[in-house]
């Protein structure tokens, strides 16, 4: 019973969300699997406005996994220094190239236990190539509006990414599991601030435990 009334709610959340955002979609601007990843490894604690005004010269620079792979690190870090932890950045980006052109053929695998052991690719990146770049829906995209949302709109309890996204991945069909992260980002960014949530202005506040208890 309680399981029905949860994916009920979630039902109707995903809908409000989905008629919101008719044009949710990735905000990292790319043209193929491959910048993508490497758009997605330097977003960790960066925004993608900010990422996508450093990937320009970076693509142009490097447009192949072959040529990255041969990059300098120190060269790297230079173009992608405003992104934050660069070198680490730098080493993950070239690193991941390296291994794509030694593993892969210079080819973005579209399975996820071919990405996850890529330098620079956890879970999280994985989600986002395969649900973007391929279309392929095996996991939700949890990152911090993700995380926050799933929480404040009662969907789960838990904090740990991981457990998040089994919860979500329970309550929302296969299908929706790229699009529900995008949607759940979009609002986290416009309506459901971390700090100041508008919820005066929110199509779930009738529906929203945070909401309804006033915080």
């Amino acid at each position: 019973m309680v399981r029905r009334r949860a994916s009920a709610t979630a039902a109707e959340l995903f809908r409000r969300l989905a008629a919101l955002y008719p044009d949710a979609h990735c905000e990292l601007v790319y043209r193929s699997p491959f910048e993508l990843i490497a758009a997605t490894i330097l977003s960790a604690q960066c925004t993608d406005k900010r990422v996508n005004m450093t990937t320009p010269l970076l693509f142009q620079r490097y447009p192949t996994p072959h040529a990255l792979a041969a990059a300098r690190q120190e060269d790297v870090e230079e173009i992608i220094k405003s992104t934050g932890f660069f070198r680490a950045k730098a080493k993950a980006l070239i690193g991941m190239a390296g291994a794509l052109v030694n593993a892969h053929d210079g080819e973005v695998p579209a399975r996820m236990e071919d990405l996850v052991v890529l330098p620079g690719v956890g879970r999280k990146t994985a989600n986002v190539v395969l649900g973007n770049a391929f279309g392929v829906n095996v996991g939700v995209v949890v990152d911090t509006h993700v995380g926050r949302l799933a929480v404040r709109l009662g969907l789960t309890k838990e904090t740990d990414p991981v457990k998040v996204e089994r919860t979500l991945m329970a309550l929302f069909p296969s299908q929706n599991w790229t699009l529900l992260s995008h949607l759940l980002i979009w609002h986290g960014r416009r309506v459901c601030d971390a700090k100041k949530p508008r919820c005066s202005q929110c199509t779930l506040a009738d529906i929203c435990p945070s909401a309804l208890s006033g915080g």
